[in-house]
């Protein structure tokens, strides 16, 4: 019996310290992505930056707010702050083209500098693994995406430190005085 526990408490043990690891390793820096010219890409280059991830939409209503977060993006650039665009046409089918296509767009329409990736999904069984973390249940800000130009606020730790929904523009003052806020801590 005491050997049996033993065994049951070893395999425990092993299981959690896997666990962990795993945890540990799927920090927002460490997931797989693609940029907009289809590289293998990840977070980490932004380490220790305050970042603003937006999932966007070249066919919105809230396409214009493109100008906004490039506004903010040079505006915040020098202090550390780096807005990254992630398409997506799940909302009303509102970014059908192609990665060509969206950052075309996106450079010759707003002229954005900032960095755009790959179409990706926010929602459902194939939401990709990014939004899992921003999104999914152990996110400290849960629940389904609910359209384009949602905003998540990423601390220089990396954490999670606020979710602003589509209607808040990028020059609002509680998205502006948020980012203010991540970029004064250390």
């Amino acid at each position: 019996m005491v050997a049996a526990m033993k065994t049951i408490w070893l395999l425990f043990a092993t299981m959690m310290t896997a666990t962990l690891a795993l945890s540990a390793a799927e920090s927002l820096y460490d997931i797989p992505l693609k940029d907009i010219d289809g590289k293998d890409t990840s977070l980490k280059a932004y380490s220790g930056q305050v970042l603003l991830l937006v999932n966007v939409a070249s066919q919105c209503g809230y396409t214009p707010q493109y100008a906004g977060l490039e506004a903010l993006y040079k505006q915040y650039a020098l202090q550390g702050l780096v807005v990254c665009g992630f398409p997506c046409n799940q909302f009303g089918a509102q970014e059908p083209g192609t990665a060509a296509e969206i950052k075309q767009f996106c450079t010759s329409k707003y002229n954005v500098t900032f960095p755009l990736f790959s179409k990706l999904a926010v929602n459902g069984k194939n939401r990709h693994p990014l939004y899992v973390q921003l999104a999914g249940t152990n996110s400290p800000f849960p629940g389904n995406i609910k359209w384009n130009f949602t905003k998540f606020l990423i601390g220089r730790d990396g954490k999670i430190v606020a979710r602003f929904d589509s209607k808040v523009k990028p020059d609002a003052a509680e998205l502006t005085q948020a980012i203010e806020a991540a970029l004064a801590a250390k």
